[in-house]
């Protein structure tokens, strides 16, 4: 879109807007904000409105704790849920110090250096990610329960899907706010829905992606009912992914395709493959950042738990999509929903990057049903598995020179000490499937 400083206060007018929500996101991705009155807006703009960074996860202490916000124009959006007289917009903001330098712990910035890093080798990137999520019943106060909204599976319609309506307004919302909708429809579980949006560059996308959750948990609460992009809330069904679709482009021609090989794939491509399987491993505590992530991640529900690339099956890591042309992408199918957008796409372009840069080159295809293989099998395939719970995760991080300098040390840092007292806090709490196995037997 290309606004301006002058478009936003135009738009400002022209729309009423009385309040302005500056938005930008903590490192594990929770959505902040602060509210100001439109007559402040101006000043937002000019990068002079501070707030306090020592109160924010993963910032900074409270003896540095003066950042400044920098308001993105292009990020400028009404929302249409709110009152028209008197409307309150947003805009999505960069962290800064107050020297005037891009806050290193700011996740948004962590993307736009590595997307830097790509327009230094010729490349711009484009995503488009699938979010699933779970819609669930309310109780007679409004706190949610894991009671969902249906009984429906894959594909289902009225009246067996009962989350149609919610859906509906979902997408009429998201709509309004500048998405361009490709499809939604019931998921696998019960409960269990997807809405897909189209792919743009990297940085929109990692926008839109907390927009939107943003969006469909505001909308399933005036439904009365929970929205949540937890990976696994029930045990014994599907989880919930976000399947991540990524292309290079360079000089306007999509640089993973060449019909002049077999599988109509450019060396670029396969290089990318190679650098993401090389470091999926070292990054899945970024795409999958929670202890619940990895009670998604195992055989039976559809999640890839295992480090292999296919251009037609479904059940490895690395999927390649049919479509060639400016179409032709790597679909990547670990990451969940849970995860910060913007570390998670800056840490699966590090790792194709580096893939590019030293030529990596993937093993061959798994076009078998990885699922239906023993381990021998595996084996014999060289199939390794992604780690199987979070400390494993980050232990894998901290080995890994490429996905800490994706993140930078701030975050690297911030990121790993949270997450081991994230794990060490699930280690010693006694679970109810602890008490239910051994309370009576012991």
């Amino acid at each position: 879109m290309g606004y301006t400083k002058e478009d936003v206060l135009r738009m400002c007018r022209e729309m009423d807007v009385k309040f302005i929500r500056l938005q930008f996101t903590d490192i594990f991705g929770v959505l902040k904000n602060v509210a100001i009155p439109v007559e402040q807006v101006e000043k937002a703009l000019d990068g002079e409105l501070m707030f306090d960074g020592s109160s924010i996860d993963g910032f900074v202490r409270i003896e540095e704790s003066d950042m400044y916000l920098r308001p993105d124009p292009n990020t400028f959006v009404v929302f249409p849920w709110r009152p028209q007289d008197g409307a309150v917009a947003r805009l999505i903001c960069d962290v800064y110090n107050p020297d005037g330098t891009p806050f290193i712990g700011d996740p948004r910035n962590v993307l736009k250096s590595v997307l830097a890093e790509a327009a230094e080798m010729g490349y711009t990137m484009n995503v488009g990610p699938e979010l699933e999520f779970f819609l669930f019943l309310t109780d007679s106060e409004g706190k949610p329960t894991t009671i969902t909204h249906d009984k429906a599976g894959y594909f289902d319609m009225t009246p067996i899907d009962l989350g149609e309506n919610a859906r509906r307004d979902m997408v009429l919302t998201l709509e309004q706010m500048g998405f361009e909708i490709e499809a939604s429809h019931h998921e696998v579980a019960a409960g269990q829905h997807e809405i897909d949006f189209k792919y743009s560059d990297a940085l929109d996308v990692a926008d839109k992606i907390v927009t939107f959750k943003f969006v469909v948990r505001t909308i399933a609460q005036r439904h009365g009912l929970h929205a949540t992009f937890m990976p696994k809330p029930i045990f014994g069904i599907n989880g919930s992914g976000m399947h991540t679709n990524m292309s290079l482009f360079k000089d306007g021609t999509n640089a993973f395709y060449d019909p002049s090989t077999p599988d109509q794939l450019s060396e670029t491509a396969k290089y990318y493959i190679g650098g993401l399987l090389k470091n999926v491993r070292s990054f899945a505590a970024v795409t999958n950042p929670t202890v619940n992530s990895y009670k998604r991640l195992v055989p039976g529900y559809e999640a890839p738990c295992y480090v292999a690339w296919s251009c037609r099956n479904r059940s490895p890591l690395i999927r390649i999509p049919a479509k060639r042309g400016a179409s032709t992408r790597v679909e990547l199918r670990s990451p969940d929903p849970s995860c910060n957008p913007y570390l998670a796409l800056a840490v699966c372009l590090k790792a194709g990057l580096d893939g590019i840069k030293n030529k990596i080159t993937p093993p061959a295809p798994v076009d078998e049903n990885i699922y239906h293989m023993d381990a021998a099998r595996r084996a014999e395939f060289g199939i390794a598995s992604l780690p199987s719970n979070l400390a494993e995760a980050v232990d894998e991080l901290e080995k890994n020179e490429v996905v800490k300098a994706a993140l930078g040390p701030h975050v690297a840092e911030r990121f790993v000490e949270a997450k081991r007292d994230e794990w060490d806090s699930f280690r010693i709490s006694v679970h109810p499937w602890e008490v239910d196995e051994y309370l009576v037997k012991y």
